[in-house]
């Protein structure tokens, strides 16, 4: 079969086709015929070496497919069910082997696209906004990226559970998006000072909650922008690592509280991972999350899809199809 493959850590051009043998599934797996594999910022980390890992490797995290055989003792999934799936590596392959227990099975009416367009984004977006920071009526919040993959469904989730969004973008397309998304106002950070927008927006009163996956360019303005005891949610670093951190300024600013979090943590154990996929899953099977998919690149063109990724060419999902 066909895998995107990388020996040594490096920009796109790293990112090679390879034929690699086919897996069978060993005990607890099954194995999925990838229909769509999601591209996530974290894909990128893992190319380039800023996240160490033990090379060669298959990257790519999250896919949704069919079941094409099960190993004897598994009872989560049976070949022909249509499933998806997220923190497993391999996921740019034509087939991967998945511990049964990662497997959630679609509803009627989620498309194996959608699935795999949704897991990782979606089921961040949904702790986010329903765990790290439960949002609720009266909460505003602040996406930064919000037209990106994770920002336009968390401004959706953020929508639904009673809150004012305010969205930051790049461009006036991405603002368009981002309103449709839910966000009842949005700043384009390359013409506005979004620190001094969100005081005026919220009338100098500040934010419960900034989202942020952009990091390094971003976090440091953002303490300014939350109300006291308001919460910094940093969950990727899009434009570099944030460096030495002093908590004394979390005082300083209001007894403000900061957190890294991670999707993997909120996702544990397969009860956990079920009840937010069935949740996620459900909205979009009811028309109430729109996955935006319009990206999407054969698998042969990985290295393609990574620089447009990484030059903020996209919007929503991007998505690679074997």
């Amino acid at each position: 079969m066909k895998a995107i493959r990388v020996s040594t850590p490096g920009g796109p051009e790293v990112l090679r086709l390879e034929d690699v043998a086919e897996p069978a599934p060993k005990a607890g797996e099954a194995i999925v015929k990838v229909d769509a594999a999601g591209i996530n910022y974290i894909d990128v980390y893992q190319r380039s070496g800023q996240y160490k890992l033990a090379l060669p490797l298959t990257l790519g995290l999250e896919a949704g497919g069919t079941v094409t055989a099960v190993a004897s003792d598994v009872t989560e999934v049976r070949v022909g069910d249509k499933v998806a799936y997220t923190g497993i590596p391999g996921a740019y392959a034509q087939f991967a082997a998945v511990p049964a227990q990662r497997l959630v099975t679609l509803p009627s009416g989620v498309s194996t696209k959608q699935g795999g367009a949704a897991m990782l984004q979606g089921l961040t977006a949904h702790y986010l906004a329903c765990s790290t920071y439960p949002l609720k009526s009266g909460d505003t919040c602040l996406v930064h990226a919000a037209a990106g993959g994770v920002g336009l469904l968390l401004c959706q989730i953020a929508k639904m559970r009673g809150a004012r969004v305010i969205g930051t973008v790049s461009t006036p397309d991405k603002a368009k998006l981002a309103r449709e998304a839910g966000a009842a106002e949005v700043i384009d950070y390359s013409k506005q000072d979004f620190e001094a927008e969100v005081r005026r927006l919220t009338d100098g009163k500040g934010l419960q909650v900034v989202y942020d996956a952009v990091g390094k360019t971003t976090f440091e303005k953002g303490f300014n922008c939350l109300a006291p005891r308001g919460m910094m949610v940093l969950y990727g670093q899009a434009s570099g690592p944030i460096g030495p951190f002093d908590p004394q300024t979390l005082n300083a600013k209001g007894s403000l509280f900061l957190t890294r979090p991670s999707l993997n943590h909120h996702i544990v154990t397969r009860a956990e991972l079920v009840q937010r996929s069935n949740e996620l899953l459900g909205w979009i099977r009811d028309g109430k999350l729109k996955v935006r998919t319009e990206f999407e690149f054969p698998l042969k063109d990985a290295a393609e899809a990574h620089r447009a990724l990484e030059a903020r060419k996209t919007t929503g999902k991007v998505l690679l199809i074997p």
